[in-house]
């Protein structure tokens, strides 16, 4: 699909037909008197070329006049023609809406947030479309200006545009935006606010019919209104309705983004890698800074999903499943390490379903089945780096992971690290890391001081450390446009993160997770639990049941009376 910038400013002189006024390039001395033709003469079409241009990602806040212009200026470098109503006047916006598509020109808004004369000037509007009572101080001095009253009716709106309408549709107080939404060229229907008073009758006769279209003369302009199909609407919520009419009147889709987030759902996933658009405008203030947003667009745009749909780890979207995970611990090849490597790589995957379909009934929640593997195991020998800590090759790790991404299942890379650092290992796991369905577990209860060896002491981690080691993940994340990643961190003791309160918790392409350890007799597990989670930074939380250690060990519906609810429960 062709950028925004394949949409070409208008140059040179463009020619306008309207109501009878031939106007070339120079549509006034500035600091002239304006033209009025409040009544027309003749009906040829008024034709409108507005010229497209690039930019990543806009979103649109502020008042309905304010939106309007920011969605004029997101899309358009110049307009020849524009169409303007005043602020709070309902009947009149959706009159000049129906004009504004018609036309293929934007509809802004005088009298509100927005300094409408600035917006005009910057689009080089030759000739405008003045809908409603607008003072005249609120529009350039030097445009030819054609006034239409607000609820005109489709011969007045012909007339005064040369253009055909559908027929007069009704809209009910407080359905504006679905009507507007409703919208199509080039015919559209005629927007009629319920109750509204009958427009006064112009000064001078109008055409007593809806006239025929009229050829355009040789060298205007299509009447077609401009299409710009590589921006894509992006709403959470109502559009303002100018705004909305700008949209339509450039053939603008409007995507439904519930909850502001592109990335949380397979449908606006899918829906924004089916029209990979060169740009967005987004509307609702839940969709954040436009930086955020592009980033967002950006890895929607791929398609990639995680395992139980769309690209956040825990979506929280209303209305729509959340996601839970249930998962293995342990290293392949060891049952010594944990179940996970008490069979071989087909039953594994198979005994993650068994256990995830054992909560499936306990919630509404979607249940991922999950592996989670020790990648780097703590090591009673120095090793040969003198780490105290034993890297697993990725392709040992490779055909469980594998295996579950076919299976549709996650997959956590746990890192107990030794006398090194937790960003160096995990960074020699970017093959795997790169990876959609691919995530990270920290085990601090593992990472050793220089003179330390294991089992002698709990071992302990920085929050500087930790941060240090999000910041690589989340950057390594964004650069591939990659699904967000779960970041777990391990900890039974809070002395195992020192400092925890501490923790970033601000990168969008990360999930933390604190995975509370405790294992024993329920009593000590809930004691820990509490202890962990009192102060603790914004996360999710998760849960260890252990086959042999635990007195007893809690059963699925057990683990789910935990309070809160573990979004992540795993099994050693």
């Amino acid at each position: 699909m062709a950028g925004l910038g394949g949409g070409a400013r208008v140059r040179g002189c463009v020619v306008v037909l309207l109501l009878g006024v031939l106007a070339a390039c120079t549509a006034g001395t500035p600091g002239a008197a304006p033209t009025e033709a409040t009544t027309p003469t003749a009906s040829a079409a008024l034709s409108v070329v507005p010229a497209a241009r690039p930019a990543a990602a806009t979103v649109v806040d502020g008042d309905e006049a304010t939106a309007a212009a920011s969605t004029s200026a997101a899309l358009l470098d110049a307009a020849p023609v524009a169409v303007v109503a005043a602020a709070g006047d309902v009947a009149g916006g959706l009159t000049g809406a129906t004009a504004a598509v018609a036309l293929g020109a934007p509809l802004l808004l005088a009298g509100g947030g927005a300094d409408v004369r600035a917006e005009l000037a910057r689009l080089g509007a030759a000739h405008l479309l003045v809908v409603g009572d607008v003072p005249d101080d609120a529009l350039p001095a030097d445009v030819v200006r054609v006034r239409v009253p607000s609820g005109a009716d489709g011969a007045a709106l012909a007339a005064a545009t040369g253009h055909r309408f559908g027929p007069a549709t009704p809209v009910p107080v407080g359905g504006e935006v679905d009507a507007v939404r409703a919208l199509a060229g080039p015919e559209p229907a005629v927007l009629v606010l319920d109750g509204a008073p009958a427009p006064a009758a112009p000064t001078q006769p109008a055409p007593s019919a809806t006239p025929s279209a009229t050829p355009a003369p040789a060298g205007l302009p299509s009447t077609t209104p401009a299409a710009v199909p590589d921006v894509l609407a992006l709403a959470d919520g109502p559009v303002p309705t100018a705004a909305l009419a700008t949209l339509r009147a450039l053939d603008v889709d409007v995507l439904d983004v519930p909850g502001g987030d592109p990335r949380a759902t397979t449908a606006t996933v899918q829906a924004l890698a089916q029209a990979d658009p060169a740009a967005v405008v987004a509307f609702g203030p839940t969709f954040g800074q436009s930086d955020l947003l592009a980033a967002r667009v950006a890895t929607a745009r791929t398609g990639v999903e995680l395992p139980g749909g769309g690209q956040l780890v825990f979506p929280a979207v209303a209305g729509q499943p959340g996601k839970k995970y249930v998962a293995l611990y342990g290293t392949p090849g060891s049952g010594a390490l944990g179940v996970l490597g008490e069979q071989d790589v087909p039953a594994t995957v198979a005994r993650a379903q068994e256990h995830a379909a054992m909560y499936a009934d306990l919630t509404s929640d979607t249940v991922v089945p999950a592996v989670e593997i020790i990648a780097t195991i703590a090591s009673a020998g120095p090793e040969d780096d003198q780490t105290y800590s034993r890297r697993r090759a990725v392709d040992d790790l490779r055909p469980l992971v594998d295996a579950a991404a076919a299976a549709g299942q996650y997959v956590l890379l746990d890192l107990q690290p030794g006398r090194t650092d937790f960003v160096t290992q995990a960074q020699a796991y970017a093959e795997l890391l790169e990876l959609p369905h691919v995530g990270l577990a920290l085990d601090p209860e593992w990472r050793l001081a220089p003179d330390q060896v294991h089992l002698r002491q709990i071992g302990s981690v920085g929050i500087d450390e930790v941060n240090a080691t999000a910041a690589w993940l989340a950057g390594f994340t964004r650069e591939r446009a990659l699904p967000q990643k779960m970041f777990v961190l391990h900890q039974f003791s809070l002395r195992m993160i020192t400092e925890r309160e501490r923790l970033d918790t601000s990168f969008d392409e990360l999930a933390p997770l604190i995975h509370v350890d405790g294992q024993g007799t329920q009593g000590a597990k809930a004691g820990t639990w509490a202890a962990l989670r009192a102060g603790a930074p914004p996360v999710h939380w998760g849960w260890k049941n252990f086959y042999d250690e635990d007195l007893p060990m809690l059963d699925p519906a057990a683990t789910y009376r935990v309070e809160p609810v573990p979004d992540l429960v795993t099994y050693q």
